[in-house]
């Protein structure tokens, strides 16, 4: 291992001045016919395209829900594949109407970019991978690694928490997009790769050889991760919110994509205000009064999502864990619609 030591890392931030929304997102989406939507570069998962460019993951269920809500067509999404560096940008200067990838939610960001967060949509810790053949067990015993990682996320000044608290010796190598992170670790440009958790396991897909990386057990940070709209909107931003709220309390009712359309017919107050068959709270987001009915009948409830995306099913192999609902010990906790 190296033994370079970096003591200083400042806080990744963009110093642009963020313009705030002209108060007319959704009359211009609507204008257009479609969401403009800020996703990854490609984070199986979390939003990914195919060889054919279809989009999926839980970060594209945001968007594909708020499409839904909208336009009654949850197909009526573009995706603008940005990097970290470049994701505030895109928002800030109207090229994109939401970001949704897999971006953490901070003080900085929330407070002085012209941005809101509307909501988590997957909480997440930063972690490490390592080869197995390093014989380390443990983030403590990584003194001296070189670390790859992304620039523009909070990675880098989590690790520089990480390593000198403990008092660990390491060297940042970092690259603006995932791809090359990925890329220079397969080819051992650096000894441990870290990101968020989630990440991770993602990312080890995309490795020569998946079944010779650990995932170390430390998370070592709080990484809240969700949607980001421009301040100074508040009808799109409680659209945006309030989609990934009707996911959640779909899934705490038990209505799913399958029998969303029977349980129209329920007696229970809560699920025929959800479903828009009592009370009329599409109108007060500027939508119909079926764009929840909508949003989980073509994308599904939270959990759909979730075990679809990344679940254990998957090849990310990721349980509920704190992404489960409230009542069953996670944090996933939505506002009642009423």
């Amino acid at each position: 291992m190296k033994k370079t030591i970096v003591s200083a890392l400042g806080v990744v931030a963009l110093s642009v001045s963020a313009l705030s929304a002209s108060a007319a997102t959704l009359d211009d989406v609507k204008a257009k016919g479609f969401v403009q939507c800020g996703v990854s570069q490609g984070l199986p998962g979390f939003s990914n395209p195919d060889s054919a460019g279809n989009w999926t993951g839980i970060d594209v269920d945001l968007c594909r829900g708020v499409a839904a809500a909208v336009f009654g067509d949850a197909t009526k999404v573009k995706y603008t594949p940005l990097s970290a560096k470049e994701r505030f940008t895109a928002l800030q200067s109207g090229e994109i109407d939401v970001l949704s990838r897999n971006t953490t939610w901070t003080a900085t960001r929330d407070t002085t970019l012209g941005l809101n967060f509307a909501g988590v949509n997957y909480y997440d810790g930063q972690g490490f991978m390592v080869r197995k053949d390093l014989g380390v067990k443990s983030a403590l015993e990584l003194s001296g690694a070189s670390v790859c990682t992304n620039t523009g996320t909070t990675t880098e000044l989590n690790v520089a928490d990480y390593f000198t608290t403990n008092k660990l010796e390491y060297e940042i190598v970092a690259f603006e997009k995932a791809d090359e992170v990925v890329a220079a670790y397969d080819a051992g440009r650096c000894d441990v790769y870290t990101t968020d958790q989630s990440g991770l396991y993602a990312q080890r897909l995309k490795l020569t050889n998946p079944a010779d990386h650990v995932v170390l057990p430390e998370i070592i940070s709080k990484e809240p991760l969700g949607p980001v709209v421009r301040q100074g909107d508040d009808q799109w931003f409680n659209l945006v919110k309030w989609t990934h709220f009707a996911m959640v309390n779909a899934e705490e009712l038990g209505i799913t994509s399958e029998n969303a359309e029977a349980m129209k017919s329920s007696d229970n107050p809560a699920i025929k205000r959800v479903l828009g068959t009592e009370g009329e709270f599409g109108a007060a987001l500027g939508v119909g009064n079926d764009w929840a009915f909508n949003i989980i009948s073509q994308v599904g409830n939270y959990a759909e999502s979730f075990n679809r995306n990344v679940g254990p099913d998957t090849p990310l192999a990721i349980s509920r864990g704190t992404n489960d609902l409230w009542s069953k010990g996670g944090l996933q906790y939505a506002p009642p619609i009423r």
